[in-house]
């Protein structure tokens, strides 16, 4: 039978009658089905943030009677693109009778290791800490989500009395609990005390909702939220203006661009203090409105409520003492106004550590801010890769709206300081942190390969996203900027790739890419100068024309896109007497800048420019711990540009052989009979930029197969 279709004005309805009738009788199907429609809506629960759960009748493989299995969200992992994998099942009445064997709150941590004593599938995923809560409750279909709107009711004032009052008392109100076992036994209360409830608000937490089919959860989850937004909205402005009114105002959007990309790699720098931070940029106007507000400073401090909100943005936000006509050129001032801020951040909190600390708690983190506001302009953050970045800013995003809402309806509460630290240093937490793979070697790091849309610089930029760097794609062919970023993009994930039109001979383009990369990733650690042209003919032959070309993009080039990065890499640099980020800077030369070769003047000899620039700027830069270094390869023919326009034919004629024969040719004369490819040329670079030789600069490292004339004396 076709549902009727609803129409809401806060939430997305997405059920389709057509697709759920195929997945009829299929209870785990239609719970995945549920999940990922809940999970596209952001207005309904934040990323990775939720769970979800089905109850129904299954074979028990040892006795081969029916018997009830719930499947729930696993530990980890995202409702929008939930899977079977990743979906935890257990027996529903061993999992009921921990309660036989529960000693109380102070040993609730330990109930997460017997979970596993409750698994029906072997091949489930982990069971996350909120298992029992979707467990103890009898209903078939379970929602447990974080929705901003009703959010902003549980971390309210007097939010059990809203809801009581605007729900008629069909939504229960369990108070404050850290997610676990004990949270599991208050739900339920909740319900025998409240016999034919709908749902019920977690103070400061977020909305448990249900039915018997997993339409009917659906149905009733977004019916409860859109309530809560519908109620929010007509409150918005009652009071006064949304957070007080405006104070200062955000400059236009260009302006906003240009000065978050002039702040963003000194930013990076102070908060790459202990790890290397990779940052996000937003002015989403939900943002603006609340850091340009009067509000600002006294809700800031607060920090948020929802623990998912504040395991990813720490205990407070950092804000920014600076305006917005504030002269950021002058670096060296701008580090030192806000130097303060960073030391006055770390100290609150490590005093916050020290006064919430348990004998057994972890070792304190990084004492740096995860988010920075900088009224009038927007909010970075700052996280051990962009994904984290991004989502932080996002929760962040999520915790204004709560705050917005909470604001107009009543007064906003924060988690207590106690309660927000059992969150963040809880030892089951702790301990998830720990089973996480190490990271890549290039994890936390930027580069910039010039002329990565393909041939030796597209395998560059492979190479290093291979390894955990993010990576900025960009040519002057826009077709081929558009092909290798999406093929990045599918390989390596959506935040760990953009793209930019370069022209390396235009310092206009150059200074856009540059900005491009700070807004995306924060600054900018490894630039690899790969773009180039060849031409080959004779001196009589050689047009002016074409010298001029080689010398602008190959030197000329090289110069322009170095220097812009150098001013990055300084910023980036924290204050004299504390270690900096440094950086590397990697130029393609070739073996033709140590041999001479007939019919290679203009090439060859910017080439040899090329080289001599890379022992200049090593001898200059070290003392900002940027390494320059040179990769020279020869003969690289797969996929390369280098042999189109002309220079396989001309190498060909100075040699006396066709365009047929040069890659043997080539192969032939090295000592080791080997055919060099652009694989070859990236792990050369990967070697320079892999810590471990980070006390290595001004080096030569030919990649020719051993060309007897370019060994380097």
């Amino acid at each position: 039978m076709a549902t009727e279709t609803k129409t809401f004005k806060h939430v997305s309805y997405l059920w389709d009658d057509a697709k759920a009738a195929e997945l009829a009788g299929d209870e785990v199907a239609l719970l995945i089905y549920r999940s990922n429609l809940l999970g596209t809506d952001l207005r309904l629960t934040n990323y990775g943030g939720g769970n979800t759960s089905c109850k129904a009748m299954a074979k028990d493989p040892l006795t081969g009677e029916e018997t009830e299995i719930m499947w729930v969200k696993g530990s980890g992992g995202d409702l929008g693109t939930l899977r079977r994998s990743g979906l935890a099942a257990l027996y529903v009445d061993k999992l009921r009778s921990l309660k036989n064997v529960y000693r109380g709150l102070e040993h609730e941590d330990e109930m997460v290791e017997l979970f596993n004593h409750c698994i029906y599938d072997l091949n489930s995923k982990a069971p996350s800490i909120d298992t029992p809560l979707h467990g103890f409750l009898p209903f078939r279909h379970i929602d447990h989500l974080h929705p901003d709107a009703a959010i902003a009711i549980a971390a309210a004032k007097d939010g059990k009395k809203i809801t009581e009052e605007l729900f008629g008392g069909t939504i229960g109100w369990v108070p404050w609990q850290k997610p676990g076992f004990e949270l599991g036994l208050m739900l339920k209360q909740c319900l025998d005390e409240n016999p034919g409830i709908r749902g019920i608000m977690l103070g400061s937490h977020g909305l448990f909702t249900w039915g018997d089919t997993a339409y009917e959860s659906y149905i009733n989850t977004l019916e409860v939220i859109e309530k809560c937004a519908e109620y929010i909205d007509q409150n918005l402005g009652k009071k006064g203006p949304v957070f007080s009114g405006e104070k200062i105002q955000a400059l236009p959007e260009e302006e906003r661009f240009q000065k978050a990309a002039a702040l963003a790699p000194l930013l990076r720098g102070f908060c790459s203090s202990h790890v290397k931070m990779i940052g996000h940029f937003t002015d989403d106007d939900r943002v603006l409105q609340y850091i340009n507000s009067n509000d600002l400073e006294r809700l800031a401090p607060l920090g948020t409520s929802c623990p998912d909100h504040f395991l990813r943005t720490k205990i407070s936000p950092l804000v920014l003492n600076l305006s917005t006509d504030e002269n950021l050129d002058d670096v060296a001032a701008v580090k030192e106004k806000i130097a303060p801020l960073f030391e006055d951040y770390r100290k609150m909190y490590a005093d916050y550590y020290d006064a919430c600390k348990h004998p057994d708690s972890p070792a304190m983190r990084d004492p740096n801010p995860v988010i920075i506001i900088y009224p009038g302009i927007g909010m970075f953050a700052f996280a051990k890769d962009k994904q984290t970045a991004r989502v932080a800013a996002e929760f962040y995003t999520n915790a204004i709206n709560v705050m917005r809402g909470a604001e107009a309806i009543s007064e906003y509460t924060s988690l207590p300081r106690q309660e927000a630290f059992n969150i963040e240093y809880w030892l089951l937490e702790e301990a998830k942190l720990q089973r996480m793979p190490k990271p890549k070697p290039l994890s936390g790091r930027i580069a910039l390969v010039t002329g990565s849309g393909g041939g030796i610089g597209k395998a560059i930029a492979r190479k290093f996203a291979q390894e955990g760097a993010c990576v900025i794609i960009n040519d002057i062919n826009q077709e081929r900027i558009d092909i290798t970023t999406q093929e990045f993009q599918k390989a390596f994930g959506k935040d760990t790739t953009a793209s930019v039109t370069l022209n390396v001979t235009d310092a206009c383009s150059i200074a856009a890419a540059v900005d491009a990369t700070v807004l995306a990733f924060g600054g900018v650690d490894i630039v690899v100068n790969n773009a180039g042209i060849s031409i080959s003919k004779s001196i009589t032959e050689h047009s002016v024309e074409e010298w001029d070309r080689l010398y602008d993009i190959l030197v000329k080039g090289q110069f322009m896109v170095s220097k812009a990065a150098v001013a990055v890499m300084r910023k980036q640099n924290l204050p004299v007497g504390q270690t900096g980020i440094g950086g590397d800077i990697i130029n393609i030369v070739s073996k033709n800048s140590i041999v001479a070769g007939p019919n290679n003047a203009g090439y060859g000899s910017a080439k040899a420019a090329q080289a001599h620039l890379s022992r200049l700027l090593a001898a200059e830069l070290g003392g900002d711990r940027i390494r320059v270094n040179t990769v020279n390869p020869d003969a690289v023919i797969s996929d390369s540009n280098i042999w189109a326009g002309g220079w396989a034919e001309g190498r060909a004629k100075a040699y006396g052989i066709t365009v047929e024969e040069l890659p043997a040719y080539y192969a032939k004369r090295t000592l080791m009979n080997e055919i060099i490819l652009p694989d070859d040329i990236a792990n050369a670079c990967f070697v320079f930029v892999s810590g471990l030789l980070n006390k290595s600069t001004g080096n030569i490292l030919n990649v020719d197969g051993g060309v007897a004339q370019a060994f380097v004396r």
